[in-house]
């Protein structure tokens, strides 16, 4: 059985469905499964067994022989949440147990950290593990990240095969319940359906002109992939950038949103909040090449590739993957 925690949200579901594609059908998927609108995201897809998260641990006691691999990938990821001791309870304690569990039960693992540990990229976007210790995260959320990440590198005692993935700016489908911490194509798609216009933010660092801030967004197409390789791989244990390794402008985001709904251009742009002001990132960019060096070589969807395909397959007729 393969393992996928937080499989009812956005890129666990996705997951799930590659695996199904791949011919994996014993998926166990692990969630709260009290939000009618995420588990929409698993209709249709084969799974052997759905269990609540807060039983996990003791089920893994139970059926731990049986168990091929684990995805963790469910956290409480809203970089709004400044409950610190619920961040640390759900995302960096949880993950510790899930941990322990794998050494115990020799289960390989791979987890969800984030791109939210780099702060503003005072050290650069490098999964360096010397630099880890020293990044400083812009909110709580990206804290109980890094905390686990600094954690798991201090142990003596790891997973016989493990890795952390640090996702940078994904979208693609099944993020439809995720409201305002949905991807800025999902907001641009209902914003330009809506009032045929998008308003961006406009900057306010002299370095950058509006709508010319730069984000490194990968395709959730893309993150599952890599995800695939690394549970056939199962050597070279690490934590990996998880990015399209490009940073591009969300003036060129709104621009492929506004062409894969053939529409015209209307751009304009409003303040950023004051209250976000001082924490907005104006750049972010995956380094890579860790990833390829140990032998991943599957090319990235360029930005205008995957914003096309996610429109026009999913967004338009409301679709899942």
């Amino acid at each position: 059985m393969i393992v996928v925690t937080g499989a009812a949200g956005f890129i666990g579901s996705c997951l799930v469905s590659k695996l199904n594609d791949e011919g994996y059908k014993d998926i166990v998927v692990v969630d709260h499964f009290d939000n009618e609108e995420k588990n929409k995201n698993l209709v249709g897809k084969s799974i052997k067994e759905s269990v609540d998260r807060d039983n996990f641990i003791d089920w893994l006691d139970e059926v731990q022989d049986k168990v091929e691999f684990i995805f963790h990938l469910g956290a409480r990821t809203n970089t709004a949440e400044f409950d610190a001791e619920l961040l640390a309870k759900l995302n960096t304690d949880y993950t510790k147990a899930v941990w322990q569990k794998c050494i115990a039960y020799q289960i390989p693992l791979v987890y969800a950290s984030s791109a939210a540990t780099y702060g503003l990229g005072e050290y650069g976007y490098v999964d360096d593990h010397s630099k880890i210790e020293h990044l400083i995260p812009l909110n709580p959320y990206g804290d109980s990240k890094n905390e686990f990440d600094k954690w798991a590198l201090k142990q003596e005692e790891t997973p016989f095969f493990w890795a952390g993935l640090k996702f940078f700016n994904v979208y693609g489908p099944n993020e439809y319940h995720k409201g305002r911490m949905a991807s800025v194509i999902m907001h641009a798609f209902n914003q330009i359906k809506a009032t045929d216009g998008m308003k961006l933010f406009r900057s306010h660092n002299p370095e950058f002109k509006d709508g010319e801030q730069k984000r490194d967004f990968v395709y959730v197409k893309d993150v599952v992939n890599v995800c695939m390789f690394l549970m056939n791989h199962r050597k070279d244990s690490a934590i990996y950038n998880l990015g399209s390794g490009k940073a591009r402008t969300f003036l060129d985001l709104v621009r492929a949103t506004f062409n894969a709904m053939d529409k015209e251009e209307q751009i304009s742009f409003i303040d950023t909040p004051a209250d976000i002001r001082d924490k907005y990132q104006y750049f972010t960019e995956a380094d890579m090449s860790k990833l390829k060096s140990i032998g991943y070589e599957a090319p990235f969807t360029s930005l205008e590739e995957g914003v096309t395909d996610y429109v026009k397959n999913y967004l338009i007729e409301g679709k899942y993957y």
